[in-house]
């Protein structure tokens, strides 16, 4: 499946196509045997890499995502998404850590959520021809994004918002009371990272 959401700073969103092509880094995951670490972009070959290391390192609990730019592949995000809330992990951003875009979508995963003081929270709307905000809220194309905030519990009003907030070749970097207004974490967030550090992260 073509990712509406694409990578984010990777390549400037322009086109579906332009994702597509992108040069990036497969997200990758290391392990001290408590944690598993992910770094990189969410790719159609991520759940595998991620079932190999859950087996290596059965009683890690912990996804800590510490740079995760977004997706190329819509559908292998939410299947890999999902698996992570299957076997109940929490997901955490640590203070010098980076999620955006699908990467966001990967944090909400978490059965439980922490993004910690200094951690950037990136969103924007998908693009192509037409930009999500531009698609009427009753297309049939906004609702596989819809179902999974649904089983993630968090509020549909989020999608609309990352729509809203920026456009596809753009990203707006959230505030702790943003994270709040949505429920995103479990624990309070606070002392969220500035839009010009998490530019230059």
């Amino acid at each position: 499946m073509i990712s509406l959401k694409c990578l984010l700073y990777l390549a400037p969103i322009a086109a579906l196509s332009a994702c597509v092509g992108a040069e990036y880094e497969p997200m990758q995951f290391t392990s001290d045997g408590s944690d598993i670490v992910a770094r990189g972009a969410i790719d159609a070959g991520t759940l595998e890499r991620f079932l190999d290391i859950v087996e290596r390192h059965p009683d890690a609990k912990t996804l800590v995502l510490e740079m995760v730019e977004g997706s190329v592949d819509d559908e292998a995000n939410l299947i890999f998404s999902r698996e992570v809330r299957k076997r109940g992990f929490t997901t955490v951003v640590p203070s010098q850590g980076l999620i955006a875009s699908g990467g966001t979508d990967l944090f909400l995963a978490g059965v439980t959520r922490q993004i910690s003081p200094g951690a950037c929270v990136g969103v924007h709307s998908w693009g192509g021809d037409v930009e999500g905000r531009d698609v009427p809220r009753s297309d049939p194309i906004h609702q596989e994004y819809l179902s999974y905030y649904d089983v993630m519990g968090t509020p549909r009003a989020f999608y609309w918002f990352t729509l809203d907030a920026a456009g596809a070749d753009e990203m707006h970097w959230m505030s702790a009371a943003e994270v709040s207004r949505f429920g995103m974490t479990t624990a309070p967030a606070s002392g969220l990272a500035s839009a010009a550090v998490c530019d230059a992260r």
